[in-house]
């Protein structure tokens, strides 16, 4: 994975600062003991060695391990022996490196002092030696876990980003089903009528305006169907776009509405619920939903009864309340809902009756035919 410019500059100055002060070790090495010219060119090897120690990091350990058995040198191979810590940890190489450096800084093939002496070096090394791994170690597992970091925290914008478009693709679904349900239903009434109104007018200038009518109508059919052919996410199945509710969704409806409502089912031996239309069923839900919504505003307290009747030639449904319990708040209406209905069951083929019924209440009722 490439480094950041910002990475890579602080890389370059810790490489110039540890270059420093294993220069300075070097040179102070050099100034206080007296060494000989070949332990000065051990320790100018070690130091320079230091300058590809990310390269090849075995290399340069092995490249300061002289300048350590002599002490020209000590701090290049402390150096090199982190970088084969950071860089290179497997076990086996590592623990062999750090044997390298105890044993080329106690010198045991050199004849100890004392004892005493011994053992302190042994200690010494071991702390020598093991600090750089540990360091070594401590920073990679650092490195390694602030990548892991990155990359869950990418993984998560990734999944937020996926959350997003999922959630716009739903919303552009709903619209596209709203616009396919709705709105090409108003346009298709609208060209009814104007072809209707083609047949039935009596002067020449009339039946032309409704034919330009009928016309604009469709092609705003075609392009309607086109937009929402746009809007319908990928992968959305064609049966989305088909009327969401149905005779199956009234149970749900009388209770979302709140009015207590009997339910009443009844159908003929030969009459089959699998064969009742789309359309069919969609114009008898949204009658109980206009109904319902009637009650609640205009009959507050009511109970109300629902039939549900089918045929084997058509299906009938009959919403009827009772008086109300107290007085309506006047609300703004101008009866554009069983305008609609009234409409669209003429659309289907049906008929819709309303009226008021002798406690009092009132009544709906549709019956729409089964081949449409």
């Amino acid at each position: 994975m490439t480094k950041s410019i910002p990475a890579v500059r602080t890389s370059l100055l810790l490489d110039a600062a540890l270059l420093t002060l294993a220069a300075v070790d070097a040179v102070f090495e050099v100034t206080t003991d007296e060494l000989a010219y070949r332990d000065i060119i051990l320790a100018v090897i070690a130091v320079s060695a230091l300058c590809v120690r990310r390269r090849t990091p075995y290399l340069v350990l092995l490249a300061t391990l002289p300048s350590l058995e002599v002490g020209s040198a000590v701090l290049p191979s402390l150096i090199a022996l982190y970088t084969v810590a950071e860089l290179r940890p497997a076990r086996v190489r590592l623990v062999l490196c750090a044997i390298a450096v105890f044993a080329f800084y106690t010198g045991y093939w050199h004849t100890p002092e004392s004892k005493a002496s011994a053992v302190l070096d042994a200690i010494y090394a071991m702390m020598f030696a093991g600090a750089p791994v540990l360091l070594g170690l401590l920073v990679r597992t650092r490195g390694d876990l602030a990548a892991k970091l990155t990359e869950i925290a990418q993984a998560r914008r990734h999944e937020q980003e996926l959350l997003i478009d999922k959630a716009l693709a739903r919303e552009r679904a709903d619209l596209a089903r709203e616009m396919h349900d709705v709105v090409s239903h108003q346009v298709s009434l609208i060209a009814v009528q104007a072809g209707a109104l083609q047949v039935t007018a009596k002067d020449e200038a009339s039946t032309h305006k409704a034919q330009v009518i009928r016309m604009l109508s469709v092609q705003t059919l075609d392009e309607l169907r086109s937009m929402v052919a746009v809007l319908r996410a990928s992968g959305t199945s064609p049966t989305a776009l088909a009327p969401q509710c149905g005779i199956k969704d009234l149970p749900a409806l009388v209770a979302a509405s709140g009015i207590t409502t009997t339910i009443e089912t009844t159908s003929d031996d030969s009459a089959d619920m699998s064969k009742v239309p789309a359309a069919v069923q969609r114009a008898i839900y949204r009658t109980a939903q206009e109904g319902l919504t009637n009650v609640a505003k205009h009959a507050p307290g009511a109970t109300a009864t629902l039939q549900l009747h089918i045929k084997a030639r058509s299906v009938r449904l009959t919403l009827s309340n009772s008086a109300p319990a107290r007085a309506a708040h006047p609300l703004p209406s101008n009866h554009n809902g069983l305008l609609g209905l009234r409409e669209r069951a003429e659309l289907l083929g049906g008929s819709l009756y309303t009226g008021n019924s002798v406690d009092g209440g009132f009544q709906l009722s549709i019956e729409l035919p089964l081949h449409v």
